[in-house]
């Protein structure tokens, strides 16, 4: 009798897909996305530059001594690919503005592209280079937020734990690893990298948007170790005492945790032909927590149709699924005392965008989240679950806003899509208008737009030095 072949490990699969795709293989439309979701996040980066939380980080690893042949955006701080990798990737995320992706768990797939950068423009590698890892990143990083049976966030775990199996594949890919040195690479960054979910429950501080970038700058040095013949575990991911044995433990309403490990790699892309992750993708039109998209879409809407004032109103009555109810109606997030609350707060959200007619990064600056004019308003805000909207969640975000005006009229809209959506996505203009807004009081409007033609010719570069030059502050 011919024995059984040992069941091949995942990290095996994914690491020898990743490192046989080459630049020829990605489709005309995954190469165009993945420049509009570099421009999206240089800006968020620009803007993130200004953040308090990105100046200490600076701060921190100036005094830890800078020298190396990578470069951190805006300040021009030199430094090894690594700190540039974690600096970078905390910049993207500081405000919470970057891409959003939300199956069985939610993503910013932004958040790790700074770790291939760091790679490629310390060997020297071109924006094919780039866009090729940024590819990768995607499509792993949203491949894990798919397959848990509920997602990792049901369980208290933030989805920084999934990050760092992806990050090494992306970073992976730029240093040309074998997919021996991948399977380790894999292994050595996912061990260090388990998350509790604390980081984004009751009252938020600056690891909420570091917790992610941490996981790029660890994909990154262990892409490096790997590559020197550091060794990292094999069966991190469904063997023994990997992520899906672990997660086993778990009871989620009477049920074992579990994870579809087959979806994770069924029908990866490997030709022009392929339909990529990266396509699915959304991007944020407001600086906000991404299940308050929705709503506030629907309540911007009906105030400018009815043309309603905020001294008319008498209550927002907010309907949205249940998770979304729990992140950002729970009691806390009615007075707000910081940026990082304000910004995963609906009703902070909804009372400044009728009160200023928008939500921007200018809406979350201190004096006016500490602003106690806002605090009558938030208090009209009524958030509540809608079991039939549970039932059409994560395909669509439904959410449905009634405002009464004091003298008892009731103007109702629903939105399922929010503005940014892939189904609704944003285009080039309208990603200039917000890349604009967080970058031109920090590099100035003409450079704004130099650095928006490079992006967007990013596969004709040969290196990487003038994204940095364009991004660095006047």
């Amino acid at each position: 009798m011919a024995e059984h072949s040992p069941k091949r490990l995942l990290s095996h699969v994914i690491a020898e897909w990743a490192c046989a795709l080459k630049y020829e293989d990605l489709s005309p439309a995954a190469i165009e996305a993945a420049k509009l979701f570099w421009f999206d996040s240089v800006g968020c980066a620009l803007g993130g530059s200004q953040q308090d939380d990105a100046r200490i980080l600076l701060k921190h690893y100036r005094a830890m001594g800078g020298n190396g042949n990578a470069t951190a955006f805006v300040s021009g701080f030199k430094t090894n690919p690594v700190d540039a990798a974690f600096l970078n990737g905390h910049m993207i995320r500081a405000m919470d503005y970057n891409d959003i992706y939300w199956k069985a768990d939610p993503c910013h797939p932004s958040d790790l592209i700074a770790a291939p950068l760091g790679l490629c423009e310390s060997e020297g590698l071109s924006g094919k280079d780039l866009i090729l890892s940024t590819v990768i990143a995607y499509e792993i990083e949203m491949r894990l937020c798919e397959i848990g049976r509920p997602g990792v966030r049901e369980y208290g775990w933030h989805h920084a734990t999934l990050s760092a199996f992806a990050a090494p594949v992306a970073a992976g890919r730029v240093l040309n690893l074998t997919p021996e040195q991948m399977v380790s690479a894999i292994g050595i960054s996912a061990s260090r990298t388990f998350c509790p979910g604390a980081v984004t429950a009751g009252k938020l501080t600056n690891m909420k948007n570091t917790v992610d970038p941490w996981a790029g700058r660890m994909g990154t040095e262990s892409a490096l170790l790997a590559r020197d013949g550091f060794s990292g575990p094999e069966h991190i991911i469904d063997g023994k005492e990997g992520l899906f044995a672990v997660f086993k433990h778990v009871q989620y309403k009477g049920q074992p945790a579990t994870f579809d490990g087959k979806a994770l790699v069924a029908d990866l892309p490997h030709s022009s032909k392929s339909h990529y992750r990266i396509l699915d993708c959304g991007m944020k039109s407001f600086p906000i927590e991404a299940l308050s998209h929705a709503p506030l879409t629907a309540m911007m809407k009906t105030v400018k149709e009815h043309k309603i004032q905020a001294n008319d109103v008498k209550e927002i009555k907010v309907e949205v699924i249940a998770r979304a109810a729990d992140i950002l109606g729970d009691p806390h997030k009615y007075r707000p005392d910081s940026k990082e609350t304000a910004d995963h707060s609906l009703p902070y959200c909804m009372a400044a965008g009728l009160v200023d007619g928008m939500v921007t990064p200018l809406q979350f600056k201190e004096e006016r989240v500490l602003d106690k004019a806002l605090i009558p308003i938030m208090d009209k805000v009524k958030v509540v679950a809608n079991e039939e909207f549970e039932a059409l969640f994560p395909k669509f975000q439904p959410s449905r806003v009634t405002i009464i005006t004091n003298d008892g009229k009731s103007h109702s809209t629903r939105v399922d899509v929010p503005k940014g959506d892939p189904r609704d996505p944003m285009t080039e203009d309208e990603i200039a208008i917000k890349f604009t807004a967080l970058g031109g009081d920090v590099i100035g409007k003409d450079q704004c737009k130099e650095l928006q033609k490079f992006i967007m010719s990013l596969e004709t570069a040969d290196k990487l030095d003038g994204l940095f030059e364009l991004t660095a502050a006047r």
